[in-house]
């Protein structure tokens, strides 16, 4: 009897609190693509990226197994374990059928800004419809551990704090430079940020021009410089070294200018390492958690795109950026007592352009002339000229109400559209979403796109574009992102610190197991829609 009871205790997964790390640092870099990590290896110090890989966890193919990729939908994903059709953050901006106008992820005008006079603080997480990582720990501590997010954009820092965050920051450019927040968290902006406020954070790295880090020559990874892929900034005559900050700062948008430089990472990185000074955290025996992402790497990727020198320089400096926190967190907090893990909202391709003029797939696919032709189609089907209500993120939103109006059947219309979009150049699949509610698909691109549609969101009819192509751009310049394609999807996923054994593994990982995982890691309970599974090799 007694023997038994002891094998029981003994195999019982149990986490002590001495066991759990202080400190749990989220990282997100925006739009970082997996090959980010192989391409620049070389380049790399030993105390960032390698540091993690060497001395941490690597999931080498960690996907995102949903569409549109966007900074929302990846953010909202990482942090509540579940993909859009659960969460319900379908896109960054979204037509809502309920008003018959755009909503945007984060969006609430019934709170305020603080530490500015304008509306960009009118933000919650209140369109997030489920828990958070950051959420359960909050209830887990009995609100007792204290939850920050920070970020360049808002969606990137209220999203992965949750509905109980003690704060969550953002920069505001414009002519003020300054950390933001909402009235949702408090009511007034702690002394400290206001502070680092009063100093102009961003003034002093918009002084001087944005170089190469190390000499330009030395940069074999990229394309040449001038190069007729890339975009400028405005009264740039050249997408070439060195960008003359100063004398852009007028034309840009004032200190928004700092979003698309490195130096959006490096003044990030100095708030966050602040935060953790002046908030306390990890210094208690209740778990804290502080998400950072980095979005600049985003703009820059979209300015210059994947093969740009800029994206190599950016991530060099951004390597030296994560050597610094992770060097103050082991000093002051110490390796054994936080848990670190980084990844990406979602990747990038390659400038479409830039993959046609080397004889590989890719296009520009015009939206507004899709409107245009689908409205004539419909028009001789059914003789009118409101059947649709709108086309974003990839979806069509159909006019409920005269549908209904006119008893037409709704499956037979939509199975019309989905139609008439596969006949259309530069669309690959189209899903009706009378199809997306009632079949389970074993096709990775469907799945993915039904993974992303959500009932109470998302339009009548999804469809998807071939490999390579994008909406159109004017220029033909810079790329994005949105797919459910591996350009899109594969993105880094390192584990370091309190509990991580060294090592790697090639299993596919899917982006809701991280908040799974670190739910087992602090022996809490996993978001409240989760539908990731813990990673094995992480947990056992």
């Amino acid at each position: 009897m007694h023997k038994l009871f002891f094998l029981i205790l003994i195999t019982l997964p149990f986490v002590s609190s001495a066991q759990k790390p202080k400190l749990v640092v989220g990282i997100v870099v925006d739009q970082m693509r997996y090959d980010y990590l192989t391409r620049f290896w070389d380049r790399y110090g030993d105390d960032g990226f390698k540091k993690l890989i060497n001395n941490g966890y690597n999931c080498k193919n960690t996907h995102y197994n949903y569409m549109p990729t966007y900074t929302g939908p990846g953010h909202a994903s990482i942090y509540s374990g579940t993909t859009p059709e659960n969460h319900g953050i379908i896109s960054n901006t979204w037509f809502d059928k309920t008003v018959n106008n755009y909503t945007y992820c984060t969006s609430d005008t019934s709170f305020s800004t603080l530490g500015s006079k304008s509306n960009h603080g009118k933000m919650s997480p209140n369109k997030l419809s489920s828990t958070t990582i950051t959420d359960e720990l909050k209830l887990a501590t009995n609100f007792k551990g204290k939850t920050f997010g920070i970020s360049i954009k808002d969606r990137g820092a209220i999203l992965p704090a949750g509905h109980n965050a003690d704060a969550a920051y953002w920069f505001e450019g414009g002519e003020t430079g300054k950390w933001i927040s909402s009235t949702f968290y408090m009511n007034n902006l702690p002394e400290w940020i206001t502070k680092i406020n009063n100093s102009n954070p961003a003034k002093k790295y918009l002084d001087k021009s944005w170089n190469t880090l190390y000499p330009i020559k030395s940069y074999s990874a990229s394309i040449a410089d001038d190069n007729p892929y890339e975009n400028v900034f405005t009264t740039e005559q050249k997408p070439i070294f060195p960008h003359n900050l100063p004398t852009l700062l007028d034309s840009n948008n004032h200190y928004s200018l700092i979003k698309s430089t490195p130096f959006g990472n490096t003044i990030l990185k100095e708030l966050a390492i602040e935060l953790i000074k002046n908030e306390k955290l990890g210094t208690d025996n209740h778990t804290d958690f502080l998400s950072v992402s980095f979005s600049s790497p985003d703009y820059i990727g979209h300015k210059y795109g994947p093969m740009s020198v800029e994206i190599e320089d950016t991530y060099l400096r951004l390597d030296k950026e994560l050597a610094e926190i992770i060097t103050f967190l082991e000093k002051n907090i110490g390796k054994e007592n936080v848990l670190i893990f980084l990844t990406a909202d979602h990747g990038a391709v390659n400038v479409p352009q830039y993959l046609i003029d080397n004889k590989m797939p890719g296009g520009y696919f015009h939206e507004n002339e899709l409107d245009s032709s689908l409205n004539k189609f419909l028009k001789q089907e059914y003789k009118v000229d409101s059947l649709v209500k709108n086309i974003s993120n990839y979806q069509v939103f159909l006019n409920a109400e005269l549908i209904q109006k006119n008893n037409w059947n709704l499956e037979s219309i939509e199975n019309s559209i989905a139609n008439f979009l596969l006949n259309q150049k530069g669309i690959a699949k189209a899903i009706t979403s009378t199809a997306l509610k009632n079949t389970e698909f074993t096709d990775r691109i469907l799945a993915n796109a039904q993974r992303g549609f959500n009932q109470n969101r998302s339009g009548n009819v999804l469809f998807v574009l071939k490999s390579g192509w994008v909406p159109f751009y004017k220029n033909h310049k810079g790329t994005t992102h949105g797919s459910p394609y591996h350009y899109d999807t594969h993105v880094p996923l390192l584990w370091y610190g309190s509990g991580i054994k060294k090592g790697e593994t090639d299993t596919e990982v899917a982006i809701p197991d991280i908040a799974a995982t670190i739910a087992q890691l602090l022996n809490i309970q996993a978001p409240s829609a989760c539908t990731g599974e813990p990673i094995h090799e992480i947990v056992k």
